[in-house]
């Protein structure tokens, strides 16, 4: 037959897009209960459903590399599922993002000119909805441009028709459930974006700031007291002043009066359990309208709350006039240059406090009280940590159930309501003539209490986590009962960053359980986040971002998938920079070569019937190394320890099959004859086709392109012409790759005696290349050994095999010995000893000024070692640092050792 010429350069722009179009085209990312999808299916029924939903990137952006983890990661798994037979669908989509996009909108518009008001409701949302179509088109180009093997006809989005009545159905239903109210709190609020948050969407930052210690005078004349704040501005929303009701120093006072000062206002001490006598004074200024602990101990002793900000974050009419429509850093200066000048200041001390942020402009938060919509979670709580203590959901890794435990244990009601345009517009109407709140999923046009039509609906939005957290189910139809809820509800794995485990994954299982009856997934797999190479999280301000589609131009989308995988350790953070990639392209780059060597070698031969009997012990190692390969890749699948994985794929092609088998195939070329030729390739095609199998979920692409050069046909009917077969896998299928049965572990393969055996051919070949490069041998000069190989052990393979040593070390003769040969450099090795002979080709006396050279640097290492040793160095650095010194310190002296034994052996 013909060569097949793979193109001399791996080019991964001139097939990757072309074969993404193929797949998705031919319908390959469908699952195989479609009537319309071409995927096989290896039984009657699927094997079993195997359902992933993408957590949905918001359209506020492009992707960053950060989602480029995060979608690899699943369409890896996605993938070997599909192979493996499961009827297999990932449902992909993108998230409305609510506060965020609004945010995009506003700047947009700032930059114009302009405020969300200028445009009005309407006007405001058409200019958002244009944003959303931008961003969703680009977010689209990237993900196909990874590769994402997702299922484009079930695309969704949080905020589209069907998501929306769900989201509605869940609102009143929790309402009429009576885990749905609306009441006055303290809540969360930014200044920046007009809006209450939720308790985890405030980002806590340590901040310089201090703390203040003011003087509140008694109403009777008769002294003073001593109270500290880090906001001496909310002294005016100061209700009272607290002390442990156990703290002698002040049972006395409990009842007394306070003079605020400035404002002349009279306010009681308290007693209440909150104070810590032994913190400062022991007496805590209680301001119940702007600290959240105050709030608790305010509704405790029916303290007044007064509301001292005005939306925007300023101060309002209840302050002094001087101080209104002041932001609090400006009145907080104001206030200390005030209470100075009344004597009532006594200093600050500077410190460091956590301070919390807007999780999306980062603005200060304040505690502002406001009317809000809530959702009671403690008994959702409780129904998702009995799901995970039954075992109905599991964390890979682990050490995440501690989180979710500790999070689900002290949970907080959730605020859903945002005072913003952009999202789900809360289905509560309020009646202008009665009062009357009405809760529907259906429009209300008339009062149900007093018939009125003057009706105004809530003009607030629902968090956009609100409708994220149904998304496992409501992507697939919920709340109608659809053909694709039923088949693949609930789904089987969620794949996501550890910073989302309280926004989304907690929620998630909670909906689930509350509207389904069931844990919306059974695996939940959290990977960490992309860093820079010193740890850094990747953000514009740092400048140190990744684009995918960057890598992706430059070195192909195998390449950055095969590297995020290869180094995304469960557990672990993965740190890179431009140049990691390198190495995916890399080992694509070999997968392209090797395949491009074994095709080239047909010219000229026949492809023939292949039998387990006619496998040289060769071909059985490299079998074993393959299942090998398979039963590590599928165990790390199946536990989603997906370095682990890439690891086992890589050392099995890399270094067992081209450092090993390719090379040892040689000798077949170079000295068979032709019928000897025709069977060494037809078992390379053969482990060359498993190969790709073995490989395609982490290098989809370029193994598809590969696979597509093969003389499939030919290969399956010989596999039928040689009969049942144990190790060489009886595979019929010649389809595209995407969809090809995944290699199985096979018994028969497993050769412990000729791995052993094999084992000590490697070893002896890696020592006698080391002696090579220790002595500074030309690689290209042919050098004679010489061994002694101890009677019944494995290493009598050596014997056997002096063709492949001699090819594979670059061995011009081999002479076996019972002594030790003169003039010989040794190494020794399971069950044998390897000698280097010194003969004419070698020049002695400049091998021996080498050694010299060696041992004279080694021995400057030790003097220098044994100085630091023997110094305060010992005494003063870090143990470790001391360890490192000694263990150099005995490498040196084995170093000199061996080579004053090479030279008297000269």
């Amino acid at each position: 037959m013909k060569a097949i010429e793979l193109e001399k350069a791996y080019d991964p722009k001139s097939f990757e897009d072309r074969i993404y179009n193929d797949w998705n085209s031919k319908g390959y990312f469908k699952p195989a209960s479609d009537e319309s999808s071409p995927v096989h299916c290896q039984c009657e029924k699927c094997q079993g459903n195997y359902t992933v939903v993408i957590p949905p990137p918001n359209v506020t952006g492009v992707l960053h590399m950060g989602h480029g983890l995060n979608n690899t990661l699943q369409d890896i798994v996605v993938r070997y599922h599909r192979m493996k037979g499961d009827n297999t669908l990932w449902v992909t989509g993108t998230d409305h993002a609510g506060i965020a996009t609004q945010n995009v909108v506003e700047r947009k518009l700032k930059a114009e000119g302009k405020t969300r008001n200028d445009l009005g409701r309407e006007a405001f949302l058409e200019r958002t909805w244009q944003v959303k179509e931008e961003h969703h088109n680009i977010i689209v180009k990237q993900q196909k441009k990874l590769g994402n093997s997702t299922d484009w006809d079930r695309e969704r989005f949080t905020y589209d028709e069907g998501l929306s009545k769900a989201v509605r159905d869940v609102f009143v239903t929790l309402y009429e459930r009576g885990l749905m109210y609306k009441g006055q709190r303290l809540v969360n609020w930014c200044p920046r974006c007009g809006t209450a948050l939720a308790d985890d969407e405030v980002d806590h930052e340590d901040t310089q700031g201090a703390m203040y210690h003011l003087y509140y005078e008694y109403a009777d004349g008769s002294g003073k007291i001593e109270v500290a704040t880090t906001r001496p501005e909310t002294f005016f929303g100061d209700t009272a002043v607290a002390v442990n009701p156990s703290d002698e120093r002040y049972t006395d006072l409990v009842g007394k009066k306070l003079k605020l000062p400035i404002t002349g206002k009279e306010i009681p001490i308290i007693a209440d359990d909150y104070v810590d006598k032994e913190f400062g004074t022991g007496m805590v200024k209680i301001t119940p309208a702007h600290d959240p602990n105050d709030w608790e101990v305010g509704k405790r002793h029916n303290l007044e709350v007064i509301n001292l900000l005005t939306p925007d974050g300023k101060l309002n009419e209840n302050v002094p006039e001087k101080y209104r429509g002041l932001k609090p850093e400006q009145a907080r200066k104001l206030v200390i240059e005030d209470l100075t000048e009344a004597g009532l200041f006594k200093g600050e001390e500077k410190m460091n406090h956590s301070v919390g942020h807007c999780y999306r402009c980062k603005t200060v938060v304040e505690p502002y009280l406001s009317y809000q919509w809530f959702v009671k979670m403690k008994p959702m709580a409780d129904k998702a940590l009995a799901a995970w203590k039954n075992g109905e959901i599991q964390f890979f890794p682990k050490k995440w159930e501690n989180t979710y435990e500790h999070w689900l244990t002290n949970i907080r009601d959730w605020c859903v309501s945002r005072q913003i345009w952009w999202g789900h517009r809360i289905p509560a109407w309020y009646c202008q003539d009665c009062n009357e709140t009405m809760v529907s999923r259906e429009d209300v046009c008339k009062c149900s209490k007093c018939g009125s039509s003057n009706l105004k609906q809530d003009p607030d939005v629902l968090d956009t986590w609100f409708s994220s957290w149904l998304w496992p189910f409501s992507t697939l139809g919920w709340p109608q009962e659809t053909e694709d809820l039923a088949n693949f509800y609930p789904t089987t794995a969620l794949v996501t960053a550890y910073d989302i485990i309280f926004f989304w994954v907690s929620r998630m299982i909670m909906a689930g359980l509350e509207f389904t009856g069931k844990a919306p997934f059974h695996d939940i797999y959290i990977h960490g986040l992309v860093r820079d190479k010193q740890g850094r999280k990747m953000s514009k301000s740092l400048g140190n971002g990744i684009d995918p589609l960057e890598i992706i131009d430059m070195y192909g989308a195998d390449a950055l998938k095969f590297t995020l995988s290869y180094m995304c350790a469960q557990g672990q953070d993965v740190l890179v920079d431009k140049d990691s990639f390198k190495m995916g392209s890399k080992f694509c780059n070999k997968v392209w070569n090797a395949s491009r060597y074994i095709l080239g070698n047909l010219e000229g031969r026949t492809l023939i019937p292949v039998t387990d009997a006619d496998l040289t012990e060769l071909d059985k190692w490299i079998y074993t190394r393959l299942d090998n390969a398979v039963a590590n890749a599928k165990d790390a699948f199946e536990a989603y320890r997906y370095n682990d994985g890439a690891s086992a794929i890589y050392e099995f092609f890399w270094n067992d099959l081209c450092d090993w088998y390719v090379e040892a195939t040689k000798l077949s070329f170079k000295n068979g004859d032709e019928k000897e030729k025709d069977r060494a390739v037809s078992v390379l095609l053969n482990v060359l086709e498993e190969s790709l199998r073995l490989m395609h979920p982490y290098i989809p692409f370029v193994t598809e392109e590969i696979w597509s050069k093969l003389p499939l046909a030919e290969i399956v009917e010989n596999r039928k012409k040689a009969g049942a077969q144990k190790i060489i896998t009886n595979s019929e299928y010649t389809g595209l790759l995407v969809d090809a049965p995944y290699p199985e572990v096979t018994e028969a393969r497993k050769n412990v005696e000729v791995s052993a055996r094999f084992d000590v051919l490697k070893e002896l070949i890696r020592n006698v290349r080391g002696l090579r490069t220790e002595c500074g041998i030309d690689p290209a000069l042919k050098i004679s050994i010489a061994i002694k190989v101890a009677a019944g052990t494995n290493a009598e393979v050596i014997k056997e095999k002096t063709d492949m040593i001699q090819l594979l070390a670059g061995i011009k003769t081999i002479e076996f010995v019972d002594a030790n040969p003169a003039k010989s450099i040794g190494t020794v090795g399971t069950g044998y000893e390897a000698f280097l002979l010194v003969d004419e080709n070698i020049n002695i006396e400049q091998l021996a000024a080498k050694f010299k050279k060696d041992i004279d640097w080694e021995k400057e290492n030790v003097r220098r070692s044994e100085n630091k040793l023997n110094g305060k160095f010992a005494e003063h650095a870090p143990a470790e640092l001391v360890q490192a010194e000694r263990d150099a310190l005995e490498v040196a002296k084995s170093k000199i050792e061996k080579l004053e034994g090479y030279l008297r052996n000269l």
